[in-house]
């Protein structure tokens, strides 16, 4: 009888660790497919290496986290990014249609553009249009500002939610790297023409490699933009002490920071928008949603610096395609990230506000491609 009661008052504890670790265990999938770890075993006692990259081939090939070994730490996470049971709650039960939470957390991938596009609004307010070329481009008006009278627009490309067919892992050279491909078509009937998008992931000690070729597999020509959305952690968990360097000579000017609509005016930096000193300039309490330009290229590289010196703890983000015209920075003061985005474009390349400009969309005509590359590498300061 004793033995009854005591079973019957553990049976609650055992139902919460059973849930816990069925939990735990549940989360394999997250967009519908496989999530995709790549590993490798640190072997250095004196350099940090990056260790593991974990992937959602059916959230865009979104990254959930990346970690690094830093000998005397320990596993360090590169990626502001929550666990994998929350990162699965916020995208397979919270989100929305447009994939939304995707590019608040880890790092999305942004194609066919990163950042903002205004139009005109729809009657019901989901959709907007607006021109390229002499051809209508009608979006989901997925985002707007937090003020009254904010303005709805476009935001952060087309690929949220896709899925991603003929996933393979295979061993490298000191690691391991995935590939994928997004047969994308016309976005949606979002886009013009039709797009397939490759992607190559890799992992080594020394460096993490995203790389997207985009194909225009259809019979017109079409813009694209590419971009991604990492969301880079400061271990110390001091952000007024952290450091970044942006190589960016110019600053996009824009109508606030509830919009961060472009004004089209391009101004030289200045104050805390210059960030070219090698080591960069204190994040201090400054707030940031800016995009900077006219970069500097070092080594083949335009390459921002997250400098944690609490931590004794950094990252390179460097930026290996020509086509990346520019750099956009969001920090708020009251977050432990800083996201670094190496985009080709500006925001609202569209606009009429930038007149005859070079707004960085890549024109494909049937049959081109174009490839995004960007490489991490983490340093002791």
């Amino acid at each position: 009888m004793k033995l009854y009661i005591r079973t019957l008052a553990l049976l609650p504890l055992m139902a919460t660790m059973f849930f816990s670790q069925s939990r735990a265990q549940a989360v394999t999938e997250i967009g519908g497919q496989k999530i995709v770890t790549l590993t490798r075993k640190a072997v250095s006692t004196t350099q940090p290496e990056f260790t593991s990259i974990t992937l959602m081939p059916g959230r865009g090939m979104e990254l959930q986290q990346i970690t690094a070994n830093f000998p005397g730490k320990g596993s360090v996470d590169v990626l502001a990014s929550p666990g994998l049971a929350e990162s699965a709650k916020m995208l397979d039960k919270d989100d929305d249609d447009f994939g939304d939470l995707g590019y608040r957390l880890g790092s999305a991938f942004l194609v066919p553009y990163p950042n903002r596009i205004r139009g005109k609004l729809s009657a019901d307010g989901k959709t907007l249009t607006t021109e390229w070329q002499g051809h209508t481009i009608t979006l989901p008006a997925n985002n707007i500002g937090k003020n009254p009278g904010a303005e709805r627009h476009a935001m952060h490309g087309l690929i949220l939610k896709a899925k991603t067919d003929d996933v393979k892992v295979t061993k490298i050279p000191g690691g391991e790297k995935v590939t994928g491909v997004i047969h994308a078509g016309n976005f949606g009937g979002n886009w013009l023409s039709k797009t397939d998008l490759d992607f190559t992931i890799s992992l080594t000690a020394e460096a993490v490699d995203a790389t997207i070729v985009a194909h225009n597999v259809g019979g017109e020509a079409e813009p694209i933009a590419i971009g991604w959305h990492p969301y880079f952690n400061l271990p110390s968990g001091d952000r007024t002490q952290a450091r970044l360097h942006v190589p960016g000579s110019q600053l996009a000017t824009v109508d606030g920071y509830d919009n961060v609509f472009p004004t089209g005016k391009l101004i030289p930096v200045t104050g805390q928008y210059d960030l070219q000193a090698a080591d960069g300039k204190p994040l201090a309490n400054n707030f940031y949603d800016d995009n900077w330009s006219k970069l500097e290229w070092k080594n083949g590289a335009a390459t921002v610096k997250v400098i944690d010196p609490a931590a004794h703890y950094g990252v390179d983000v460097e930026g290996l395609s020509p086509e990346i015209k520019t750099i956009q920075a969001y920090a708020p003061p009251t977050k432990q990230f800083v996201a670094i985005e190496h985009q080709y474009n500006f925001a609202n390349p569209f606009g009429k506000e930038w007149g005859s400009m070079d707004t960085g969309m890549v024109t494909l005509k049937p049959g081109q491609s174009t490839k995004w590359h960007v490489r991490l590498h983490v340093f002791v300061p």
